[in-house]
């Protein structure tokens, strides 16, 4: 099992110095992963159901209301001031890019990390921030988002990459450097829909769902287990070989202070004492789940870096021996 965590995107966490010692204390105390979400833009009116809240109402926590630093940007500055860490996309919403270009950026960004990049894509949810950009439709992501990633392939592995889509099209062209990791660099693809789950089992390298989903929750291994062997069935009736995907966990939830408890009443998955956490992850080990990501860095209103840095080291040094 790898464990990971996310970078503040916005508010008086994601300054320079704060993610600086944030992503290099992280990389010392043996995290694996370090990620950074995506958004571009924020829309003042957001009509769009968010699919993390019961309600459909998106609300950003903390500070920073509309902030939201450029996800390829900081991926490229994490990559300069780290050495061995993995950076992962967690979510990009790869059809609000065009194609040619995210595939050069990321590229670019494997090379300068001596293949660190792991490419986490996702369709989104915000129609309005899709308008703003001139993005495809909104209704069409899914199929965008397919056809992106098969763009992504061929610009990566092909000396003279030739694609006719609907959204994208290229031929005679080079494409270079090529990304360092060969084939190319890992393809997580997000999302609990069905046509994510489908997206998972035909295309991906890995599947990196949203565990705090309203509507299809995923909180407990089981729950998982139970969504995750829809994916391994699209990749059998896809022809691909089911082990071949590799598949994550991201938590948006970590407690070591004290037990926190589902609506059931059962204990919440990974709240609780050291020894509950790491019997918790070796639960979700069980049903296959290799990479974990953690809620280490809390953004709330008066917390500081160093608190942050504390979790982390409490989860290294009293849970991860334990695991």
């Amino acid at each position: 099992m790898e464990f990971g965590f996310s970078i503040p995107p916005r508010g008086s966490m994601a300054t320079p110095e704060n993610i600086t010692t944030l992503a290099q204390q992280g990389e010392a105390m043996g995290f694996a992963i370090i990620a950074v979400t995506d958004h571009i833009i924020f829309p003042k009116s957001i009509a769009s159901s968010y699919p993390g809240s019961s309600t459909g109402q998106y609300y950003a926590a903390g500070d920073g209301q509309g902030e939201y630093l450029e996800a390829l940007a900081l991926l490229s500055f994490l990559a300069g001031i780290t050495s061995s860490i993995k950076l992962l996309t967690a979510v990009l919403v790869i059809p609000n890019r065009p194609p040619i270009l995210t595939a050069k950026t990321l590229a670019t960004i494997d090379v300068l990390s001596k293949g660190r990049v792991i490419v986490g894509c996702g369709v989104g949810w915000m129609r309005e921030e899709y308008e703003v950009l001139g993005s495809p439709p909104f209704e069409k992501r899914g199929a965008v988002a397919n056809e992106y990633i098969r763009a992504f392939r061929e610009l990566w592995t092909n000396e003279t990459p030739t694609f006719e889509g609907t959204y994208s099209r290229f031929a005679d062209i080079v494409f270079a450097p090529k990304p360092v990791q060969k084939p190319h660099p890992p393809i997580w693809t997000g999302g609990e829909s069905p046509a994510a789950l489908r997206r998972a089992g035909q295309l991906a390298d890995g599947w990196y769902p949203f565990t705090d989903n309203a509507h299809v929750p995923l909180q407990t291994p089981e729950q998982y287990a139970e969504v995750a062997t829809k994916v391994k069935r699209h990749a059998q009736e896809a022809g691909r070989d089911p082990a071949s995907i590799t598949f994550t966990y991201s938590a948006n939830w970590y407690n070591d202070q004290e037990a926190e408890h589902l609506p059931d009443g059962s204990r919440r998955p990974l709240t609780g004492s050291p020894a509950q956490i790491a019997d918790d992850i070796k639960r979700y080990q069980d049903v296959g789940i290799q990479h974990m990501m953690l809620s280490m860095v809390v953004r709330r209103p008066g917390v500081t870096v160093q608190q942050s840095l504390e979790r982390m080291d409490h989860f290294t040094t009293k849970v991860m021996p334990l695991v």
